[in-house]
């Protein structure tokens, strides 16, 4: 039976995906910034999706709560935040995650209730560790 590759998600375009940036020599490795509530381990040249930001499309922003900061085998850990330390990023763009379907019910009762969600979203690439 031959794999097909029918699961696959489609590969982003060159102009969409943002170019990675080498890190700096004795910069930094990766770093744990919070936004949005949440928790992200970051490194130069990653991109992911964080709660939506009100910045523009194309404009930098910068991280100020940084939580840690690792690399070369040693780490600072801050109490709770590293002091002076950011993280740099590139917005990409802004928009909106896939439908989540809340479907509530109650058996015997006829009660159903079906909703959805789509969560906004912001696409950053990381640029810079400053620590």
């Amino acid at each position: 039976m031959a794999d097909t590759d029918s699961n696959t998600e489609p590969a982003l375009s060159a102009a969409a995906t943002p170019t990675p940036v080498e890190p700096a020599a004795g910069s930094p490795v990766y770093a744990i910034i919070e936004t949005g509530g949440k928790q992200y381990r970051v490194a130069v040249g990653d991109t992911l999706s964080v709660e939506k930001l009100p910045v523009e499309p194309g404009s930098g922003i910068t991280f100020d709560r940084v939580l840690m900061v690792g690399g070369d085998g040693s780490a600072k850990v801050g109490t709770p935040l590293v002091s002076g330390a950011t993280v740099e990023a590139q917005v990409a763009d802004q928009y909106r995650g896939p439908k989540i379907v809340v479907f509530k019910y109650k058996p015997k009762k006829r009660y159903r209730r079906r909703t959805g969600h789509r969560q906004a979203l912001t696409r950053v690439a990381i640029t810079a560790i400053n620590a």
